[in-house]
Formats: C-alpha cells, structure tokens, sequence
C-alpha cells in the first residue's frame, strides 16, 4: 500500500537525496524512513536499524520521495537527529 502521509514539510531534504531504483528499499517512501532515522538519531534508539524500517515502510509516493534512497534518508534523518538532540540538551 502506498504511504499516504503528507511528506510537503521534507520536499526540500527529498529533493537532495540520490535517485535510488534498484535492491532492498526500492519502492519504499524515502520520507518515513528519513523520520524514522530522525527519531532515531534523537531518542539514541539503537535497537532500530535501517533493516527493521525497511521491512515496516509503507510503499512510495509520488512527489519529491519517489525513487529516492531509503537508505539515505534514514542516515541523514539520524543525523539530523542526533544534531538536533546536542543543540537541545546545551
């Protein structure tokens, strides 16, 4: 089933992510797994591995997420994560 969140607020960080068309992940919205990175990286949940988001991935939409890396977003989502919870915790 196709994810059918609104993603509008991640256009921009969609939009930088590297086309992605082939293996694990095709198809999966690049959007949920960039959040699910972010929470992730800002909640130091270390039991949550890109696989574990993969498998649970709604399908693709249409728009600025489509053939996008899931394995990207969900790195950089982590990354921002972890950036953010720094900034909070000075």
């Amino acid at each position: 089933m196709a994810c059918d969140k609104n993603h509008s607020g991640l256009k921009a960080i969609m939009s930088s992510l590297p086309t992605d068309q082939g293996g694990v992940g095709r198809h999966k919205c690049a959007a949920c797994a960039y959040e699910a990175g972010y929470h992730a990286g800002y909640d130091i949940d270390g039991t949550l591995s890109i696989d574990n988001v993969l498998i649970n991935l709604e399908e693709s939409q249409a728009g600025a997420q489509r053939h996008k890396s899931p394995h990207t977003a969900f790195a950089l989502g982590y990354y921002n994560g972890v950036r953010q919870r720094t900034i909070d915790d000075n």
